[in-house]
């Protein structure tokens, strides 16, 4: 990808309609990215775990140690993003050339090879470190392509409502259809080693594919006046002292994507020990997510009917109360259960989904005071804060039951049972308690991004 000094275009296309075709095409995209790493941070630490034979401590471990990694890659990642000018555009052409690296390094992060004990550690640190920077290699200009593609606050939500509908398809297919299959393909091979490693390979490719037609099926349209030479990794540091919105946006990522790991990652644990009933596991999973495809549509609307704060309150208040209710359910009490899993997924999707939308807002606000357009550095920021948050779904629970006396496979002691009942309902509820103070902090509000966006487009005749 062949980099340019400087590039002058015109805004003329900014707020054309953006048809159909396209959202799907843009929504294939989180499809792709849901399948492959949603599959990695639900699965991953069980896999460590219970396949692969590493300690939950020590694997906690290594999620913390890839996130300080991806701490440091991120930002450079999305300097280059923001620098790179090719035919394809600026960030379509990360979706072509990332798609089957990211695919590859998913399955052999899910292959049991025969190693010895330290051989395991340095083959699962290389494959998962592998993964994380290819991840972040599509993730960062996949998200930053909304604003490229609009400016028009309506059709940005209507682009995201559609992208979050597919990535909580995305969800109920990694929820129900992984431990499915795995199930299934480990028994009829009789190693459950093979039916991880071949279900991350359907899950792969067809992730690899998704992002091919996300690449042909969306267009760059907005277009601004951008010195590219003048960009660099220190921007962001600028970023962070001029533009609150983004700063709660960073907080607030990292909150709600660590509550959603938190819950995904020990909800197998919860429904296989304290329930006792690992084979409600996939309907556990598929409660998680299954509400996303009746809500995403209606985002547009509930957003017009409350607000975006008042959205995101009563979604999050819902989230606790639901979380909540599992500390007093019986571990019997199966349907009671699945109806707080469904009522706090209900709060916790509309709320995931609806601050996709506000990033785009951000990257304008970013413009509008400091003159640079700086969409794939925030988005890369983004993208480390909520992949740390998601992290957390592998170091909170790991090192929590570690603490508590877990030992995977056995039946679990009651000291090891409340810790992972603290895991699943009394962690996520504190965080989620602080989200709900956090993002009345956020202010960009209608009128005045509209102001912002007016100001943008004048500058940029």
């Amino acid at each position: 990808m062949a980099l340019k000094e400087k590039e002058v275009y015109n805004s003329n296309n900014s707020s054309e309609k953006i048809y159909f075709k396209e959202k799907i095409g843009y929504a294939s995209g989180d499809l792709a990215c849901n399948l492959i790493y949603q599959t990695v941070s639900t699965y991953l630490l069980f896999f460590y775990t219970d396949v692969f034979g590493i300690s939950a401590a020590a694997a906690g471990t290594m999620f913390l140690i890839v996130r300080g990694i991806d701490a440091i890659s991120d930002p450079f990642i999305g300097t280059l993003v923001d620098k790179t000018i090719s035919r394809f555009g600026k960030f379509r052409p990360y979706l072509l050339y990332g798609a089957f690296p990211f695919a590859l390094l998913a399955i052999l992060c899910f292959t049991t090879p025969q190693f010895s004990g330290g051989g395991k550690f340095i083959y699962a640190y290389i494959t998962y470190i592998g993964l994380s920077i290819t991840y972040t290699f599509i993730n960062v200009p996949y998200g930053a392509l909304t604003s490229a593609i609009t400016r028009d606050s309506k059709e940005v939500v209507d682009l995201t409502s559609v992208r979050m509908f597919f990535a909580n398809l995305g969800g109920v297919i990694v929820s129900f259809g992984v431990p499915l299959l795995a199930g299934a393909i480990g028994r009829t091979a009789d190693s459950t080693k093979i039916g991880w490693q071949i279900t991350m390979t359907i899950m792969g490719v067809a992730g690899a594919l998704l992002l091919i037609f996300c690449f042909k099926n969306t267009k760059e349209r907005v277009k601004v006046k951008e010195v590219h030479g003048n960009i660099k990794f220190a921007d962001i540091f600028e970023q962070f002292r001029v533009n609150r919105p983004f700063v709660v946006l960073c907080v607030f990522f990292i909150l709600i994507f660590g509550i959603n790991s938190i819950s995904n990652s020990v909800g197998i644990y919860y429904v296989t020990y304290n329930v006792g009933r690992p084979d409600l596991v996939k309907w556990y999973g598929l409660l998680g997510s299954l509400p996303a495809l009746i809500l995403m549509p209606f985002l547009p609307v509930l957003n017009k009917k409350l607000g975006k704060k008042n959205l995101m309150r009563v979604s999050l208040t819902i989230t606790i109360a639901a979380t909540l209710a599992l500390l007093v359910i019986p571990a019997t009490a199966i349907s009671l259960i699945l109806i707080a899993r469904l009522l706090a997924a209900v709060g916790s999707l509309v709320a995931g989904g609806f601050m996709w939308a506000l990033i785009p807002e951000t990257i304008e606000y970013g413009d509008y005071k400091t003159g640079k357009r700086l969409g794939g550095l925030i988005y890369a920021m983004i993208g480390f804060f909520f992949k740390f948050g998601m992290a957390l779904g592998g170091i909170v629970p790991g090192l929590v039951l570690q603490q508590f006396g877990y030992v995977a496979g056995h039946s679990q002691t009651p000291h090891a049972l409340t810790g992972i009942l603290i895991t699943t309902a009394v962690i996520p509820a504190i965080l989620l308690a602080v989200s709900l103070l956090v993002i009345n902090l956020y202010e960009l509000d209608e009128k005045r991004y509209a102001e912002v966006i007016k100001a943008l487009e004048m500058r940029d005749r």
